[in-house]
């Protein structure tokens, strides 16, 4: 299966893509993830990353679309992956889309974590905490929020109109909401 997890920042998408990712035998591949290993390693790239998000920004489409091009060229993808964090943009689903085209591919299904922003803003503080994440202030959070609303969010329309989009519970208990999402993919795969 080729799969997105599209939710707003603090939706539980990395924890619930891990959870997919197992139960179909795919790679979860998070851009945040990438990203935070090239600040750690003080790339050129993560340097550059490391400026933007620590404005509350995202990284652009150019630098964005090249790293998720990379990465499904890997051999673990060819035979599915579920994207955490791209596209995240109008530009991001184009790219993606013609990324797959050149390989007779196309993504079979957009799960979207559907949860409560004062909710959300809580878990994130509460993850800076525990994951030493110095970039998650409250203010950062809430300008990440209004980011997504603003640019990411329309694309669960796009999503719709193109069939893909399942919504889903974000709310709740980890394994609530796992069994829901699960349940939900099972569906798409019949």
């Amino acid at each position: 299966m080729r799969l997105i997890i599209f939710g707003p920042p603090g939706a539980g998408k990395g924890t619930q893509a891990s959870r997919i990712a197992e139960h179909y035998g795919i790679p979860a591949i998070s851009t945040g993830d990438i990203f935070r290993a090239n600040i750690k390693a003080e790339t050129p790239l993560g340097l550059k990353v490391k400026e933007i998000t620590a404005s509350g920004g995202y990284v652009s489409d150019d630098i964005t679309n090249e790293i998720v091009r990379d990465r499904l060229a890997e051999p673990d993808a060819a035979n599915g992956f579920l994207l955490d964090g791209y596209p995240r943009t109008e530009a991001q689903v184009d790219a993606l889309a013609g990324m797959l085209a050149e390989t007779g591919h196309r993504i079979d299904g957009v799960l979207m974590l559907t949860v409560d922003e004062d909710e959300v803003v809580g878990r994130l503080l509460k993850r800076a905490e525990v994951e030493n994440r110095p970039d998650d202030t409250e203010d950062v959070i809430r300008e990440r929020q209004a980011i997504y609303r603003r640019e990411t969010e329309p694309l669960a329309a796009v999503f719709r109109a193109k069939g893909l989009l399942v919504e889903v519970d974000g709310m709740g208990e980890v394994d609530e909401v796992t069994t829901r999402v699960l349940a939900a993919l099972d569906r798409l795969e019949r």
